[in-house]
C-alpha cells in the first residue's frame, strides 16, 4: 500500500502555515507595543525595495504593532546639492552644513522623501501621516562638532537631539496612524534655526522616549561583523557591553548605527537591531522569525 504523498500545492501550503505559526509568539509578543523603524541605505533609492519597505510597515499595523518610522536622506541630499551646484564637505564624517545647505536638507528630507514615503504608504490605505522633526516640539536639538585628528572641528548646522517630545508621535498611533518623522531638529539655542541631526540617533532617541519595545535600523550591510572584512564574523547577537568594546574598532559608516542601538537598548529600549535594508522584507524577518536577521543588540546581563 502506497503512502499518501502530500501534492505540491500541500505542500507549499504547510510550509506557509508553518511560517504563519512561527510568527505567532512574535505577534503575542510585540501586539500594541511601539516598534520604531529607521528607514534609509539602499533600501531608500530603490522603488522595489521601498514598496517592500511600505507593505511591512502596513503588516505591521495590521497585526496590531504601532510602527514609527524615522528617515534620513543623505544620498538624495547630495544628489540635490550637486545639482544645485552648492559645495558639499565631510567633516569627521559628518555632512559640513551651511545656512544654504541647510535649506536643501530641510527641502529634501521634509519636502520630498517624506511625502513620498507617506504615499507609499498609504496606497495600502489611509495610515501614514508625515511629521518633521520641527512639528509641535517633537524634537529639540543643539550644535554639535566633530573631532579630527585630535581636533575640534566646525560643522556648521549639524546638532545632536537633546530633547523629544513624544506627544505629537502618541496622539498620531492613538489616532491608529503610521507617524514617517524626518530628521530635523529645531535648534534650541537659535530659535528659528533648523539643524541636520544624524537619523539613527534622532530615531533612538524616539524610540527611547516612546518606551518602545524594539529599534530596527536599515544598513547596506548584512549585520555587524566581529573583524571585518572576515565575512565569516557575522554577529547575530550582541551584548551592550561587547559593543561598547567593538565601538573604537569599527568603520566610521558604522559608528553612528551601533552607537544609536547601545545609547537605546540602555536607555530602556529592550531590543534593538541593525538589518540589511538590501533583502526585501528584512523588518518581517527580523520581528517574526526565531533566527532573525542581521544583528540584534541586547543588554548586557549584570553579574
Amino acid at each position: 500500500m502506497n503512502e499518501h504523498v502530500p501534492a505540491p500545492d500541500q505542500e507549499e501550503a504547510a510550509a506557509k502555515a508553518a511560517v504563519l505559526i512561527e510568527s505567532l509568539p512574535w505577534l503575542q509578543r510585540f501586539r500594541d507595543r511601539v516598534v520604531v523603524v529607521k528607514f534609509g541605505g539602499n533600501a531608500m533609492v530603490s522603488e522595489q525595495l521601498q514598496r517592500a519597505f511600505a507593505q511591512d510597515v502596513v503588516y505591521l499595523r495590521s497585526v496590531g504593532l504601532r510602527p514609527v518610522v524615522v528617515h534620513g536622506g543623505g544620498p538624495q541630499i547630495s544628489a540635490m546639492l550637486e545639482r544645485l551646484e552648492i559645495p558639499s564637505e565631510f567633516r569627521g564624517g559628518y555632512r559640513y552644513t551651511t545656512p544654504e545647505a541647510m535649506d536643501v536638507v530641510r527641502m529634501v528630507l521634509t519636502g520630498k522623501i517624506n511625502p513620498e514615503l507617506v504615499a507609499l504608504i498609504n496606497e495600502h490605505g489611509p495610515l501614514a501621516t508625515g511629521l518633521s522633526g520641527e512639528d509641535a516640539g517633537l524634537f529639540g536639538g543643539r550644535r554639535r562638532g566633530a573631532v579630527v585628528d585630535g581636533e575640534e572641528v566646525d560643522l556648521g548646522l549639524v546638532g545632536d537631539v537633546v530633547e523629544v517630545n513624544p506627544d505629537p508621535v502618541l496622539a498620531q498611533l492613538d489616532a491608529g496612524l503610521i507617524p514617517v518623522v524626518s530628521s530635523i531638529a529645531p535648534d534650541l539655542d537659535n530659535p528659528g534655526q533648523a539643524l541636520n541631526v544624524n537619523a539613527d540617533a534622532a530615531a533612538a532617541a524616539l524610540a527611547i522616549a516612546l518606551g518602545a519595545a524594539k529599534l530596527i535600523i536599515l544598513t547596506d550591510v548584512a549585520g555587524l561583523y566581529a573583524d571585518w572584512p572576515d565575512t565569516g564574523s557575522l554577529l547575530s547577537t550582541v551584548s551592550t557591553g561587547e559593543l561598547r568594546a567593538l565601538l573604537p574598532s569599527l568603520q566610521s559608516g558604522m559608528i553612528p548605527k551601533m552607537s544609536a542601538c547601545l545609547d537605546a537598548v540602555e536607555a530602556g529600549v529592550e531590543k534593538a537591531a541593525i538589518i540589511d535594508g538590501r533583502v526585501p522584507h528584512s523588518i518581517l524577518l527580523e520581528i517574526f522569525t526565531s533566527s532573525g536577521i542581521g544583528t540584534e543588540v541586547v543588554k548586557a546581563q549584570s553579574s
